[in-house]
């Protein structure tokens, strides 16, 4: 097992999609960030790398970072969760690029953005995202952060660094 995880970067945007995955994430909080720029924001426990299971061991371990994903110029918001104690994303999709509506400044495009949790459904209309990591990634047994490692419930947007 490496001794320390670095981040080659600590904002990653749309640009970054290809080589990011929100499978086993866990959501804390979701709000709007801000209204006024139509932004909507989950503070999440985003999991770097699944570490193989050591020789003699049986279970996978996790490099975890605490995040902020800000989705951008948001509109059509869906909620349809039953939460159970937490919220865990199995997947992030992207899809239906469409022409920005009116009245909206920033890209000529948005999509529908769908987070597929096992507690349901969330889903919105963006032009884009961006990801805060708000701490160096940390090894752990479990995908998710106590409290207190994790600097509590934040929406931040300041890296360490």
């Amino acid at each position: 097992m490496p001794e320390s995880y670095s981040l080659d970067q600590w904002i990653w945007t749309h640009a970054d999609w290809e080589r990011m995955g929100w499978h086993d994430a866990t959501v804390h909080a979701m709000g709007y960030a801000s209204a006024s720029e139509w932004e909507f924001a989950f503070d999440i426990d985003y999991i770097l790398a699944w570490v193989q299971p050591a020789p003699g061991q049986k279970h996978f371990t996790f490099w975890v970072a605490p995040a902020t994903l800000i989705f951008e110029h948001v509109s059509d918001l869906r909620i349809d969760m039953e939460p159970r104690g937490e919220i865990s994303v199995q997947d992030l999709r992207c899809d239906d690029e469409q022409p920005l509506r009116p009245g909206f400044d920033g890209p000529a495009s948005d999509w529908r953005w769908t987070l597929d949790c096992n507690e349901g459904e969330i889903s919105m209309r963006a032009t884009g995202f961006r990801q805060i990591f708000r701490r160096p990634p940390v090894h752990r047994d479990h995908q998710k952060l106590a409290l207190d490692d994790r600097g509590g419930i934040s929406f931040s947007e300041t890296p360490p660094v």
